[in-house]
């Protein structure tokens, strides 16, 4: 079948489809959406990604995507110096930062430890994640990691490696959701929430 448009279109519609959430057809949809909205959408936008391609960068500190380095959340003197709360993505700390629940710092691993996938803890940044642990000023780590087998391994080893180091370390609560209904929960979810059963 013969292309409908220039080089050019397909080659964006290509690249879209290949963002998360978005398949062939949202990513024409999305295209024919920016090309009617040029000035408005496509021309801030062709400007915004060259210059988050130029300028973005991994903080050396936390593993956070910014672009400056250390990233807005390492040089915020205003947080919390004694907690870290440690995560397997940048997409966490952004939700962790939407949510204000936390007002330390962040340490970003890179993904969870996977036997299968071949990623052992030297393709991670445990190491950088332990050194940071044992700075004086930390008195508390917190394992943010999500409720999956590779997730629960990840966080088993980290606290094997914090053993004997003085730091506090706490995991998230897993469980029922505020507002949830126990009827619509998941099997995992309603053990979890009974495991962690605590007074009232």
């Amino acid at each position: 079948m013969a292309s409908l448009t220039g080089p050019e279109i397909e080659r964006l519609i290509d690249l879209l489809a290949k963002l998360p959430g978005l398949g062939p057809r949202s990513a024409r949809r999305a295209v024919l959406h920016l090309i009617k909205k040029k000035e408005a959408l496509l021309v801030p936008l062709a400007r915004a990604i060259a210059d988050a391609a130029e300028k973005a960068a991994v903080c050396s500190v936390c593993g956070n995507v910014d672009t400056r380095d250390p990233c807005s959340v390492c040089a915020d003197e205003r947080r919390d110096p004694s907690t870290i709360c440690v995560i397997e993505e940048v997409g966490d700390l952004w939700a962790l930062e939407r949510s204000g629940a936390h007002k330390g710092y962040y340490h970003v691993l890179g993904g969870t430890l996977s036997a299968l996938d071949g990623i052992g803890p030297d393709e991670l940044s445990i190491g950088k994640l332990i050194e940071r642990a044992r700075e004086a000023r930390v008195t508390e780590v917190i394992l943010a990691m999500n409720a999956t087998v590779d997730g629960q391994a990840t966080a088993h080893y980290i606290v094997e490696q914090l053993e004997g180091s003085g730091v506090s370390v706490f995991r998230l609560a897993h469980g029922v959701p505020v507002g949830g209904e126990l009827d619509y929960l998941d099997d995992g979810t309603l053990s979890a929430a009974m495991r962690a059963k605590r007074p009232v």
